[in-house]
C-alpha cells in the first residue's frame, strides 16, 4: 500500500472553513490543485491546522496535559501517558495533510501554468513565502512531538516518493532554518501576501516576514544547548526584522459564528466534553504558593499573578486546581468539586470563548528568547512580562492596570535568572502546550511540574503519587510514540527510525536531540 498521507490535497473541508470567502468554484478535482484558488486553499489549511492543533484532543489530551496546564476530570489515562492509538494515528495524518496543502500552494505559485492566475490572489513570491513559513511552524511542532519524521521526501508522491525516509531531527532543524531564510528573501513588503483568506495576518507580507524571523529565533533557542551557532541565527533574525509589539503577534482569531468557532469552545459546549480543568501545580505557581508536598520552593512566594483570573475561574471565591496524574478511580467527588467546572456558557475562562484568538507565537515569547540570548537580560525579561500581561488582559476584555503591571514586574524581577525567565515564559505560553512542553524538556523548568513518583495530593491522610502507565525513565514524557499505522504504511523506514531510538524501542522516553539534560545536570547551560 502506498503511504498517501504524505501527499494529500485537502479539499472537502475547505468550504466550511472559508464560509466568508468568494467560492467561485465548487466542482473541483481533488487531485488537481490548479483548479483551486490559492487564497481559498490558504484559508482552508490555516483553519485545518488550527482546528487540529488547538482542540480538546491533540492539545487537551496531549500537549496541554504533558506541560501540566490541564488535567482531565474523568479519564486520566492520557495524563499518565496511556495515549489512544487512534488519536495518535489521526493527528499524524492530519498534520501531513496540512503540510501537503501548503506544498500545493507553493506549487500553484511556482508552476508557470498556474502562477499567473494565482497572482490575482496575492504576489506569487509572497504566497510562496507565507506557505513556507506556516509549513516550518507546523513541521517544528511535528518533529518536536515525534522526533525524527519524514521531511525531505514528504509531500513528494508525484515524484515517486511513496515511502519517505525519516530524517534525523538535527537535519530537519537545518532544513527548517533554510526554508525560513528562503521565505524571507522572497518577500516583497510592498505587495500583499494574499488578497483574502489569510486569517493570521490578513495578507500583510511585512508581518509574515516578522513572523519568519521571530520563528527563526524560536528554533535557534531550541538549539542553544547543542549548536554553537545559535546566537548567530538570532542575530541574523533580529537584523532582518522581528515582532516589535503585540500588534505583530501571529494569532488565528476564531469567530462566534458557526462553523468558525474555536476548537476548545466546540469541545466543551458543542461536543459536551467537560473533561478538563486547570492543574493544581499551575494554579499554585500563579498563586505564589510553594509545593509543600514535594518540598519545592517558589521564586516569588506570596506574589499572585494578575493572569490567574484570566486563565481560570474561582470556586466559591477561591482559585484551586486539579491534582495531576492520579488514576481515574481515585478521582473522588470531593477532589473534582475542588477544581473549577468550566462547563458553563456564561462562566468559563476566556480561553474557551468561541472567538478565542489562538496564538502561534507572540511578542512576549520573543522577548523571553531575546533575554536568554543576551545572557538573561532584565530589560527584555520585563518587556516580555509586560507584553504578556497586556496581551492576555486585552483578550479577556478586563485590562490589568498600569500600576498592577508595574507592581507585579517589580515583585518578580528582583533576581533575573534562567529559572525566572523560563517560568515567566511558561506562564505566558498557557494554551500553547506544544511549545511549553518543548521548553520544559529543553531547560528543566519549571521544577514545579510533578514528576513520576512525586506526590500529587493527600487523600484521607495518604499520599497519592503520579504513577505513569508508560515508562518515562523518571521524568515527564519526552516524546510521543510513532503511530502504529506507520509500521504498515511505511514499514521499512518506520523500523529504521525505531531502531535509532533509545533501547531500539518505539518509546516515550527517547529524548529530542536538543534535550541534553541529565540526572546530574538537569539544567545545562547554553553553548
Amino acid at each position: 500500500m502506498k503511504s498517501i498521507i504524505y501527499k494529500f490535497l485537502f479539499v472537502t473541508g475547505l468550504f466550511s472553513a472559508v464560509a466568508c470567502e468568494d467560492l467561485q468554484t465548487v466542482n473541483v478535482d481533488p487531485n488537481n490543485p490548479s483548479d483551486i484558488q490559492s487564497n481559498i486553499l490558504m484559508a482552508g489549511v490555516e483553519k485545518q491546522i488550527m482546528d487540529n492543533v488547538y482542540d480538546n484532543w491533540f492539545s487537551g489530551r496531549q500537549c496541554l496535559v504533558y506541560s501540566q496546564y490541564w488535567a482531565q476530570r474523568n479519564y486520566t489515562e492520557e495524563d499518565r501517558y496511556q495515549i489512544r492509538e487512534s488519536t495518535n494515528n489521526n493527528y499524524f495524518n492530519y498534520f501531513y495533510q496540512s503540510a501537503a496543502n501548503l506544498e500545493a500552494i507553493i506549487e500553484m505559485n511556482t508552476n508557470e501554468a498556474t502562477a499567473p492566475r494565482m497572482a490575482a490572489y496575492g504576489d506569487n513570491n509572497n504566497q510562496i513565502a507565507a506557505a513556507k513559513i506556516l509549513k516550518v511552524w507546523l513541521y517544528q511542532l511535528m518533529t518536536d512531538t515525534w522526533g525524527a519524521i519524514p521531511y525531505s521526501e514528504a509531500s513528494k508522491l508525484t515524484e515517486g516518493k511513496f515511502y519517505p525516509k525519516y530524517d534525523e531531527q538535527s537535519e530537519i532543524y537545518s532544513g527548517l532554518m533554510a526554508e525560513l531564510d528562503d521565505a524571507v528573501s522572497l518577500i516583497d513588503e510592498s505587495k500583499p501576501a494574499f488578497t483574502s483568506g489569510d486569517r493570521i495576518f490578513d495578507g500583510d507580507a511585512s508581518k509574515w516576514k516578522k513572523f519568519a524571523n521571530s520563528l527563526k529565533c524560536r528554533l535557534a533557542i531550541h538549539l542553544s544547548k547543542v549548536d554553537s551557532n545559535w546566537k548567530t541565527y538570532i542575530a541574523e533574525a533580529l537584523a532582518s526584522g522581528v515582532f516589535e509589539s503585540n500588534d505583530d503577534n501571529a494569532v488565528y482569531t476564531y469567530s462566534v459564528t458557526a462553523p468558525e468557532q474555536s476548537g476548545f469552545y466546540i469541545g466543551f459546549f458543542e461536543d459536551k466534553r467537560n473533561d478538563f480543568t486547570i492543574t493544581r501545580p499551575f494554579v499554585d505557581l500563579l498563586k505564589g504558593q510553594k509545593d509543600t508536598l514535594n518540598a519545592k520552593s517558589h521564586p516569588w512566594e506570596g506574589t499572585v499573578d494578575p493572569r490567574l483570573p484570566i486563565y481560570t475561574t474561582s470556586v466559591d471565591g477561591n482559585y484551586v486546581g486539579m491534582p495531576y496524574g492520579i488514576a481515574s478511580n481515585e478521582i473522588m467527588p470531593a477532589m473534582v468539586g475542588a477544581a473549577p467546572d468550566w462547563y458553563s456558557p456564561t462562566s468559563h475562562p476566556v480561553t474557551l470563548n468561541a472567538d478565542f484568538p489562538v496564538p502561534l507565537m507572540t511578542f512576549a515569547e520573543l522577548q523571553f528568547i531575546i533575554s536568554e540570548y543576551k545572557g538573561f537580560s532584565a530589560a527584555e525579561y520585563k518587556e516580555g512580562i509586560k507584553a504578556s500581561l497586556e496581551y492576555w488582559s486585552g483578550i479577556n476584555g478586563s485590562p490589568i492596570s498600569a500600576s498592577q503591571i508595574d507592581s507585579y514586574i517589580t515583585a518578580v524581577s528582583e533576581n533575573v535568572t534562567p529559572e525566572t525567565v523560563a517560568l515567566q515564559k511558561y506562564i505566558d505560553l498557557y494554551m500553547n502546550g506544544t511549545e511549553a512542553w518543548v521548553e520544559y524538556r529543553r531547560t528543566g523548568y519549571p521544577t514545579q511540574i510533578i514528576k513520576p513518583g512525586e506526590i500529587s495530593c493527600i487523600v484521607d491522610g495518604e499520599p497519592l503519587v503520579f504513577d505513569p502507565l508508560s515508562e518515562t525513565k523518571g521524568d515527564i514524557i519526552s516524546r510521543v510514540k510513532y503511530p502504529t499505522n506507520e509500521s504498515t504504511l511505511n514499514g521499512a523506514n518506520f523500523k529504521a527510525a525505531v531502531a535509532k531510538l533509545q533501547d531500539g524501542e518505539n518509546n516515550y522516553y527517547s529524548k529530542m536531540f536538543w534535550d541534553v539534560r541529565t540526572t546530574s545536570n538537569p539544567h545545562p547551560a547554553n553553548k
